[in-house]
This record gives C-alpha cells, sequence and structure tokens, in this order.
C-alpha cells in the first residue's frame, strides 16, 4: 500500500497551524478545497502561488484545480489587502442614499477603485452587497466598524482617522 506522506508547510509561521489544523479536520479530502482555502485567506488575508500549491499538494489535486476555485470565487483574492480597509456596501438603500457619490470621493482622493489597494498598501476599498444597515444608509465598514449616514466628506475624514 502506498504511504503518502503529507506535505510541510511552506513556512513555520504560526498561522499554517490553522490551516493545518481544517485540512485535518476535514480529514485532507478533496470536498474540502473550498474550506481549506477559506483557512489560508482567513489566516494570511490573501492567496499566493505558495500557499496554492501547498494546498494542492497536501489534498492530493492538481494546481490548476485549486487555482481555478480560487479565481472562480469572487470571496479569494490574490493580492495582499492594504493595512486598513472600507467596505462600501452597495446595496439598494445605500446606492440610492449616495454610495456614488463615496466611490467618487475616494477615487478621486486615493486614486483607486472597489476592489483595489492603494499603491502604498495603506487602504483597500471592497464592496459588500448588503451589511444589514439599511436604516443607517450609507454605510461604509472601515476596518470592522460600521458607519452610517455618510456623507463624502464625513467618510474621508473618516478614512483619514483610521489611517493616519
Amino acid at each position: 500500500m502506498f504511504d503518502f506522506t503529507r506535505p510541510d508547510p511552506p513556512s513555520d509561521d504560526k498561522r499554517w497551524k490553522l490551516v493545518l489544523a481544517e485540512m485535518r479536520k476535514n480529514g485532507y479530502a478533496q470536498n474540502s478545497l473550498i474550506q481549506c482555502l477559506h483557512a489560508v485567506q482567513s489566516s494570511f488575508g490573501f492567496l499566493d502561488e505558495e500557499s496554492m500549491r501547498f494546498v494542492a499538494n497536501a489534498l492530493r489535486l492538481p494546481l490548476s484545480k485549486v487555482y481555478g476555485v480560487a479565481t472562480f470565487y469572487h470571496y479569494f483574492t490574490m493580492k495582499p489587502p492594504g493595512k486598513h480597509t472600507c467596505v462600501l456596501c452597495t446595496g439598494t438603500a445605500c446606492y440610492i442614499k449616495g454610495v456614488p457619490e463615496l466611490l467618487k470621493a475616494i477615487k478621486e482622493k486615493y486614486k483607486i477603485k472597489l476592489g483595489e489597494t492603494t499603491e502604498d498598501g495603506e487602504l483597500s476599498l471592497l464592496s459588500a452587497r448588503c451589511v444589514g444597515a439599511c436604516g443607517l444608509a450609507p454605510v461604509a465598514v472601515i476596518d470592522g466598524e460600521a458607519v452610517g449616514k455618510l456623507t463624502p466628506d464625513q467618510l474621508l475624514g473618516k478614512l483619514k482617522e483610521a489611517i493616519g
């Protein structure tokens, strides 16, 4: 019988222990690929080639399959996130109440669009379909804190406070 030895993580980074725990929990099953990729992304903030190669080897999957899944789902990102994040709600209520103006202000000030990170790596701009705070529209979640009823100037002020 063939004895398959699991590969060692790419580094001694302690975050790999979380990924390995997820793999063990699922018995290194190939159908746990998405959960394993989620574990990598929540541990490291993004998926790089090295991490996808490790997941492919550990689950005995072709790298092309891992890459295909990682690029198919919108949740996964191949770029490191900024030090700070701004998630704009793009749900109907927020959109009607001013998200286009908020996006315009961020684009002009920080020179980024949705899904991008500033060149200095300080800020990533993301979107969410709905953050569940329609009564506070328009809403942004800045570094995990929801802020509502925003004007463009208020948003830029909050971002300036967060970034420093």
